[in-house]
């Protein structure tokens, strides 16, 4: 059974249709929406602060999800992709985002829609990424605009890819 448990007298809110992973971790004041996965040894940590999670959003095996006491929640849209041992930390992530495997978002980032960040990359404390746009690197920087055949071969491939996995652990 997954841990699912309140802290401070706040309990993780989650939808009846999303799946969440036997040694997943959802703790204190956490909002999951429709059609969600969260998978094998995922955290998401609001104890310190709030994590919002819109629909068919995916935290993928070993991801971490937390914030920053007092001051920094997280938040993150709808059709986002967080991939394999990601961090995502008292940021905001837009809809229709794909996080690659082992990439850093730090405090009060702002990840706007369409966006890609590639596995590994480190996207400091603050930065805005743009619309539309592929960050890669330590510091993630911009290297190109997101075509529309990396929008719907990607970020919402994968998407709906995880509703379609998640579905037959439901079995």
């Amino acid at each position: 059974m997954p841990i699912i448990k309140p802290v401070n007298g706040k309990s993780p809110q989650i939808s009846e249709d999303c799946y969440i992973a036997e040694n997943a971790t959802i703790v204190g004041e956490v909002m999951i929406g429709k059609q969600c996965s969260i998978w094998f040894n995922a955290v998401i940590r609001g104890d310190v602060n709030y994590i919002k999670i819109g629909d068919k959003v995916n935290i993928q095996d070993g991801a971490v999800i937390h914030a920053t006491y007092l001051k920094s929640p997280t938040n993150i849209g709808n059709n986002v992709s967080i991939g394999h041992n990601a961090i995502v930390h008292g940021c905001t992530i837009h809809d229709n985002v794909l996080v690659g495997m082992g990439a850093i978002i730090m405090d009060d980032c702002i990840i706007e829609s369409n966006s890609i960040i590639a596995a590994g990359a480190v996207v400091t404390k603050s930065t805005i990424v743009e619309s539309g746009s592929i960050y890669v690197g330590v510091p993630a920087k911009k290297v190109k605009e997101i075509s529309q055949e990396l929008i719907s071969g990607e970020i919402d491939r994968i998407a709906n890819n995880y509703v379609k996995y998640s579905s037959w652990f439901k079995e």
